[in-house]
């Protein structure tokens, strides 16, 4: 099943422009609280309607604002997951999954072995009479998901489907979620902040940031070559400078105060460059490739990580704290000072710890480098 949007919304000083395409894939929409993720999925589902645009499912126009075309959510035949999975409370698992057979015209005797069958296929099997506060976060998860599935949907859109559990839960019932998506075979969207679910979830991700997705790109792409400073922060990256191109193999790192050589050809409207903090490591000799020399402002001891912060011996940055945010189009940072500072994360038990003040220069791989346009 094929998804084209290509919409827009206006909300008070919000505004949602989203354009991409999803066909029988998990597509993941990755994004900071209040970028629009949840938006989205309502302007599909029908609960909001666009200011403009159209909204095609499987060559079913569901949404067209120049042909006067918005069909009921009852008519869209797409099966939304709520963050708290909205399930009724005084109803029994069965009676619950039930409800998405309500529009459906069939005997009772089908509706019953169809419920039965969903059942069983979710694992739900002795839990039938169960009401939700009954239910662990993950068995209610389940059963949201057969009252959608047992609609025989086009589409899934699922919110932030594991923010409501624990961390302890969280990974069984991913797991389980994972193995429902891919027998469902269909297009499914998912929104999260979390970057790790959107990497194990999905094929392909956009992200989102101030009511603007990003084009859908396989999730291996953005998080090892993210194309823009914002893509790069969410999808992990902790050091970003903003950029000048010297040569088509050097550039400057403004912000880092230092000359970077790279192993590939640099895009000539370069604004920015970033490392993975894992990719960041120490430079025994001084003379590795594009070393800089640092202060140690912080250590930070995590369960698998030593993390450092670090400050760069030289830096530029008179100029360009605004300019910076602009490009990037993030807001402002509450202490922007932070933003200045390197981090490196080294697995325990690598080397010897270093301490606090002490001065340590690191190296930046070439082949590690990514160019933000």
């Amino acid at each position: 099943m094929s998804l084209i949007i290509d919409i827009e919304k206006t909300l008070g000083n919000f505004s949602l422009d989203v354009h991409f395409k999803a066909e029988n894939e998990v597509l993941g929409l990755l994004g900071a609280s209040g970028s629009g993720k949840t938006m989205t999925l309502k302007c599909i589902a029908g609960v909001i309607t666009p200011d403009r645009g159209h909204i095609e499912l499987d060559s079913q126009v569901l949404f067209d604002s120049e042909k006067k075309i918005n069909l009921s959510p009852q008519k869209r035949r797409v099966g939304l997951l709520f963050q708290n999975y909205a399930l009724f409370p005084n109803m029994t698992v069965w009676q619950n999954i039930r409800t998405g057979l309500l529009r459906d015209h069939m005997g009772r005797a089908s509706a019953d072995a169809a419920v039965k069958d969903i059942i069983e296929k979710l694992r739900l099997t002795g839990l039938e009479k169960h009401k939700p506060w009954q239910l662990s976060g993950g068995q209610q998860q389940r059963t949201a998901l057969a009252r959608i599935l047992i609609s025989a949907p086009q589409i899934i859109l699922l919110d932030e489907p594991l923010s409501a559990l624990d961390s302890c839960l969280r990974w069984e019932v991913e797991t389980q979620l994972s193995d429902i998506l891919a027998e469902y075979g269909k297009t499914v969207i998912l929104v999260s902040h979390d970057r790790d679910e959107i990497y194990r979830l999905c094929s392909r991700a956009s992200a989102m940031t101030g009511g603007c997705a990003g084009q859908p790109v396989p999730v291996e792409e953005m998080f090892e070559r993210p194309s823009s400073i914002s893509e790069a922060l969410l999808s992990g990256c902790k050091n970003i400078s903003r950029a000048r191109r010297l040569t088509s193999r050097t550039l400057l790192a403004q912000d880092w105060g230092t000359v970077l050589k790279t192993d590939r050809e640099i895009p000539e409207n370069l604004c920015g460059v970033g490392l993975h903090a894992t990719d960041l490591c120490p430079s025994w000799s001084g003379k590795n490739e594009n070393s800089i020399r640092c202060h140690i402002e912080k250590r930070i001891s995590d369960p698998l990580y030593d993390i450092y912060l670090l400050r760069p011996q030289s830096g530029d940055w008179p100029e360009g704290e605004d300019h910076f945010k602009t490009i990037s189009n993030l807001p402002q940072a509450e202490d922007s000072a932070s933003s200045r500072l390197l981090r490196m994360d080294c697995p325990k038990n690598s080397s010897q710890p270093f301490s606090k003040e002490q001065e340590l220069t690191v190296s930046m791989p070439c082949q590690k480098l990514m160019f933000f346009t």
